[in-house]
């Protein structure tokens, strides 16, 4: 059998206040986010999250993703940044590289595809990942809580670190990752 979730990110303002979350059915999804962020940033952490909430299930893995930024760095890019050091072919270094980290880390021995499905055109797992996606940037943005979902049963829940539902993307000002 195969678990196929939708995951999303959304930046009010790039960056800005910003979510993320993915999405099963009505009983098993999660978004959280951060005060200041990018899109691509909840992108990735979406789909880092649902990693980590379904590590302990034997099931394969079906991402559906809006965001070829996300589908490519996984499927056609990584191997050679990870060769050249996490820099791109011009040399340049990678953006968001910690979280890229953490992705690579997290699909190590899963079985798991990503499927690109048009934002904003009605798929329904889209949908509805993309509405608590933009809950929490925009909970962030009022300086509340978003609500994080409930998650799937004994899996891990993301660390807090200064209050947010999610580690801090990385960045100059930001602490790196502290996940699970």
């Amino acid at each position: 059998m195969t678990i196929t979730a939708a995951a999303d990110g959304s930046a009010l303002g790039n960056p800005g206040p910003a979510g993320w979350a993915w999405f099963i059915d009505e009983s098993r999804w999660r978004s959280g986010g951060w005060p200041r962020a990018t899109n691509n940033q909840g992108e990735i952490m979406a789909v880092i999250d649902l990693l980590h909430a379904t590590a302990g299930i034997e099931e394969s893995l079906r991402v559906l993703c809006d965001s070829q930024y996300v589908i490519n760095s996984v499927t056609q890019w990584m191997p050679g940044w990870k060769r050249r050091g996490w820099r791109k072919a011009d040399g340049k270094p990678v953006l968001n590289r910690e979280l890229l980290e953490t992705l690579d880390v997290a699909l190590a021995g899963r079985d798991v595809t990503f499927e690109w499905v048009r934002g904003h055109a009605g798929h329904p797992l889209n949908e509805a990942a993309d509405l608590r996606a933009r809950a929490a940037a925009t909970a962030f943005q009022r300086g509340e809580d978003p609500d994080t979902g409930p998650g799937i049963a004994g899996a891990p829940v993301p660390a807090r670190l200064d209050g947010a539902s999610a580690p801090p993307p990385p960045g100059p000002a930001a602490a790196p990752p502290a996940l699970f």
